[in-house]
C-alpha cells in the first residue's frame, strides 16, 4: 500500500513536471522575432475582442448568486472563446498541431479502449516513428475543418452528427480499401459484426463518429483552437514547420516500408541501395513487432464468397478479428 502511494505521488510529479516543461516551451515559442505585421495585428485583435467579451460576461456573472454564478462564469469563458473563433484565421499552423495531437490522443484512447473491453495490450501505432495513429490525426483535422465551417453557418446538433458520421465512415472506408488494395494489408475489419456495412464500416461506429464529431464540435474544438491560437513569432512558425516535415517524412517512410513488405512477400528483391537498407532496418520482424494489429498477405482473415470471415475450426469466432 505504501509503495503504491509512493508510485502514485511519483507519477503525479512526473506528469506535473512534463506539463510545466511543455508550458514553458510554449511560452518560449511565443517570444522572439515577430512575424509580419498583419499576422500579429490579426492575432492581437482576436485576443483583445475575446478579452472584452470575457470582461462583459464576467461583469454580468458578478451579479448572479449561488450556482447560477458558477454557470455564469462558465458561460463567460465560452463567450470569450466564441468571440475569439469569430476572428480566428484557420490555417496550416493549427492544422499541423491538431494532426499531431490527434494522432497521439487517438492512439492512447484506442489502446485504453482495447485494454478495457478486450483485455488486449498491443502496440496499435500507425507509423514507423513515434506514437502516432494517422487515421485519428486525419480524423481530428477533418472534424475540425468541418466543425469550423458548420459553426460559421449555425449548424444544428443533428446536422453536425450526420456530417461527422459520413466523414468518419468515408475515412475508414478509404483507409481500409487503400491498405487492402495497395499493400495487401488490413488493420481492422468489421465483417464479424452483425451491423457491418462494408469490411471497414459498421453502423455502430458511424454512430460513434457522429457522437465524436458532435463532442469535438461543441466541447473540444473551440477551446483547443483558442489554446493553439494564431502564430505571432518566427519561433512558432519554424517549430510547427519542423513538426510538419517530420510527420510527412514519417508517413512517407511508413508507406515505403509497407511497399517493400508487399514486394518481399511477392519475392521481389531490392532494386537499389535504399531499398536494401529498408529491408535490413525495417524487416518483416520489425513490421510484425511494430504493427501488432496489422495483418499482411496470408496473415489476413479469410473471407468466403459472401464476404464474411471464415470461422476457425472450433467455430466460436474469426481467427483474428480487430475492432
Amino acid at each position: 500500500m505504501f509503495l503504491s502511494l509512493i508510485f502514485v505521488v511519483f507519477l503525479f510529479a512526473v506528469i506535473q513536471g512534463f506539463v510545466r516543461v511543455v508550458v514553458y516551451f510554449w511560452e518560449w515559442l511565443s517570444r522572439g522575432d515577430q512575424l509580419d505585421e498583419d499576422d500579429v495585428e490579426r492575432a492581437e485583435a482576436a485576443l483583445e475582442e475575446s478579452e472584452d467579451a470575457l470582461e462583459r460576461e464576467l461583469a454580468r456573472a458578478g451579479r448572479a448568486r449561488g450556482l447560477s454564478r458558477l454557470f455564469a462564469r462558465w458561460r463567460a469563458s465560452a463567450a470569450a472563446v466564441d468571440e475569439y473563433l469569430d476572428h480566428l484565421h484557420l490555417g496550416w499552423y493549427q492544422i499541423v498541431i491538431i494532426f499531431f495531437l490527434g494522432s497521439m490522443a487517438g492512439l492512447l484512447i484506442e489502446e485504453v479502449w482495447m485494454l478495457a473491453t478486450a483485455g488486449l495490450t498491443e502496440n496499435r501505432v500507425g507509423l514507423v516513428w513515434g506514437p502516432f495513429s494517422p487515421l485519428y490525426g486525419l480524423g481530428a483535422v477533418l472534424l475540425t475543418l468541418l466543425s469550423f465551417f458548420l459553426r460559421g453557418r449555425g449548424a444544428r446538433a443533428w446536422q453536425v452528427f450526420v456530417v461527422s458520421a459520413v466523414v468518419g465512415g468515408v475515412l475508414e472506408q478509404l483507409t481500409g480499401w487503400s491498405m487492402s488494395t495497395f499493400f495487401d494489408a488490413e488493420s481492422w475489419t468489421y465483417l464479424h459484426l452483425p451491423d457491418h456495412i462494408t469490411q471497414w464500416v459498421a453502423w455502430r461506429f458511424l454512430a460513434f463518429w457522429g457522437l465524436l464529431g458532435l463532442t469535438w464540435s461543441r466541447a473540444v474544438m473551440p477551446r483547443l483552437l483558442y489554446q493553439i491560437g494564431m502564430p505571432t513569432t518566427r519561433r512558432q512558425a519554424v517549430f510547427v514547420t519542423l513538426v510538419a516535415i517530420y510527420l510527412v517524412a514519417d508517413v512517407v517512410m511508413t508507406l515505403v516500408c509497407f511497399d517493400r513488405k508487399a514486394e518481399r512477400d511477392a519475392g521481389v528483391p531490392p532494386a537499389n541501395a535504399f531499398e536494401q537498407w529498408v529491408d535490413t532496418n525495417y524487416s518483416d520482424e520489425f513490421i510484425a513487432g511494430r504493427f501488432e494489429n496489422l495483418k499482411i498477405g496470408d496473415a489476413r482473415d479469410k473471407v468466403d464468397e459472401n464476404g464474411d470471415i471464415i470461422l476457425d475450426e472450433v467455430g466460436d469466432g474469426p481467427k483474428k478479428d480487430e475492432v
